[in-house]
């Protein structure tokens, strides 16, 4: 089995709603983003999948993110914008994007909110 992983950035605003702290006023972040692939083959030039191919499509599903005020962007106008529900979000998108790779899955999305504090989400 081949796992691949590639990561990307966006910066934006968010406010937990019922959180109690600090958390619940305006705040922002410069969150990171790894992708994570899996493939038990390689494909014609032995590859599981072009590295800028993954990056391309997260970019696309995080530019959505990227300078707003997640609270503000759907779906987390209905849910909280936490990191948990960004990484669960992201991983949905994703998978959506590359139901046509038939011999590739995403096995986890983790978003990090800082250096020291990430979420992850992956389906069993």
């Amino acid at each position: 089995m081949y796992k691949l992983m590639i990561e990307s950035t966006f910066s934006s605003a968010h406010q937990l709603r019922g959180y109690k702290g600090k958390c619940e006023n305006l705040h922002g972040h410069n969150w990171k983003v790894q992708v994570y692939v899996t493939s038990n083959q390689l494909n014609e030039i032995d590859l599981v999948i072009d590295f800028h191919e993954v990056k391309d499509m997260t970019n696309q599903i995080i530019s959505k993110l990227d300078h707003t005020m997640l609270n503000n962007v759907y779906p987390f106008t209905e849910i909280n914008p936490s990191s948990e529900n960004l990484a669960r979000w992201i991983f949905e998108s994703l998978k959506e994007k590359m139901a046509g790779y038939s011999v590739i899955k995403i096995s986890a999305v983790t978003v990090w909110e800082s250096a020291t504090a990430s979420a992850t989400y992956y389906e069993d």
